[in-house]
Order: structure tokens, then C-alpha cells, then sequence
């Protein structure tokens, strides 16, 4: 059973709400996707296994997500990742590995070359089909060309999701993803230990953009696992059991 510890900081429209599974040893960081919250069942398990272990895992929903605060439409890349900055900097005593599921893998890269430049650099990180730069390389070119237009004209468009229901973008979301672009650089170094779980059959985030990414990583300590009939989600049990695996491995 996980001892869940809900906590809020922040106040108004800026309170995050944080999820802590106490223990010992670099703690775990838990960066979710765009538009999923801490209770999906890869943080769940993370959170599970830590408690099994004695391991420090810190979930936490963006602002705009899950129990925090706020509008969805309303909070753009920047403001994730400040939260991420903020959570980790409040509960993680030393260095963590952190976990990132989709957007959170790009945020987990951000996070990553944000402490390597302050000279802390992160314990690992786990990527979960990482979705890099995805306003740009992967979600702006799939929008018809009405939808581009709403989004010129309005700023602001409805699309249609494989996994919910449709949802609001915002023209600032891209204004803003195009400051944290990762794939305009030759060499991306964020200072530690790399682990990647990829689906073949990923149609969010393909497995070609991921193979890109590893390219690109400055160091050689990078491991990829594909996953040749996995999709996006990677939530099936033996997904987990990778998930888990990759986890014990930096820790």
C-alpha cells in the first residue's frame, strides 16, 4: 500500500499539489505528461515501489493538471517546468533521478541542463517516450489547416485527443515551446546517466524522434530500450516492469 502524504504549495491559481512516498536515498522525481496528473498508473507504481523499497518518490501535478490549481489553457512550457523546478528544489534533499513520461521527458531534459549549468547536475534521468520540442516537430505539423488558421486568427483551437477528450491549445503554447527547443542544437548535455523506454508502435511521439534524441545526447551514457509492440502509454505490466527496472538501474 502507498502512503499517500498530500501536500499543496503555492496559493490561488499557483498551488501545485504534491504526492510524497517517504524514504531514503536520491529520491525519484516524478515529471507527468501533458495533460495526465500524478495518479496514472506509471507514477502509481513508481510510488508503490518506493514505499516497498524505502525510497523517496515525489509526485506532483503541473499547475493546470490533476488536484493543482488552475486552467489548463491558461499555463504554457515555462510554467511546468518552473514548477518542477520548484517541487524539486522543496522536497528533494539531494540530487534525483527524475522520471519523465512524454512531456515530462522534455521537461525532465530542460530540468536536467538546468542543474548541470548551476553545477548540480541530476542523478539520472528515465525517459519515457520523450516528446522533445513536441509543439513544434510533432503536434503543430499534424494540425489541419483550418485548425491553423482558428489558432492564428483566435489564438486558441480545439483538437481532438486519442486518449480523452478534445481539448484547448493556445497560440502562446507554441510561442513559448519554441524558447526550450532542444532538437536546434548538435550536441544536448544534461550531465548524467540516461535511460530511455520507447514504443515501436508509438503514434504520439515516434520511435524515429526518440532514436534523433539519442543522437544528440552528449554523452555516452544513453541506453534505449524499444519496445517493438509498445504504443505511447507504455502502461501494461510488463511495461512497469521496465519502467521499475530502469529506475534500479541509476538508483
Amino acid at each position: 500500500m502507498v502512503d499517500m502524504s498530500p501536500q499543496r504549495i503555492g496559493s490561488g491559481a499557483d498551488e501545485i499539489a504534491v504526492e510524497i512516498t517517504p524514504g531514503k536515498g536520491p529520491p525519484i522525481l516524478w515529471l507527468g505528461g501533458f495533460r495526465s496528473d500524478m495518479t496514472g498508473s506509471k507514477a502509481l507504481r513508481l510510488a508503490q515501489w518506493g514505499a516497498e523499497k524505502g525510497r523517496k518518490v515525489v509526485r506532483f501535478d503541473y499547475r493546470g493538471h490533476g488536484a493543482s490549481s488552475g486552467t489548463f489553457e491558461d499555463f504554457v512550457l515555462s510554467d511546468w517546468l518552473a514548477d518542477a523546478e520548484m517541487v524539486m528544489g522543496r522536497f528533494c534533499d539531494e540530487a534525483p533521478v527524475a522520471v519523465g513520461s512524454s512531456m515530462g521527458g522534455w521537461i525532465g531534459l530542460l530540468l536536467a541542463k538546468a542543474c548541470l549549468a548551476r553545477g548540480r547536475p541530476l542523478a539520472g534521468l528515465v525517459l519515457i517516450a520523450p516528446a522533445a520540442d513536441f509543439t513544434e516537430r510533432l503536434m503543430l505539423p499534424r494540425l489541419p489547416e483550418a485548425a491553423r488558421k482558428t489558432l492564428a486568427e483566435e489564438g486558441r483551437v480545439d483538437i481532438p485527443s486519442n486518449y480523452d477528450a478534445p481539448y484547448t491549445v493556445t497560440a502562446r503554447l507554441f510561442e513559448d515551446g519554441r524558447q526550450h527547443l532542444l532538437y536546434t542544437d548538435d550536441m544536448i548535455d544534461v550531465g548524467c546517466p540516461v535511460h530511455i523506454l520507447q514504443g515501436v508502435e508509438d503514434d504520439a511521439v515516434p520511435y524515429g524522434h526518440t532514436l534523433e534524441l539519442v543522437e544528440r545526447l552528449a554523452h555516452d551514457d544513453v541506453v534505449l530500450t524499444l519496445v517493438k509492440d509498445g504504443d505511447h502509454r507504455l502502461s501494461r505490466e510488463a511495461d512497469l516492469a521496465r519502467l521499475i527496472a530502469a529506475v534500479e538501474g541509476l538508483v
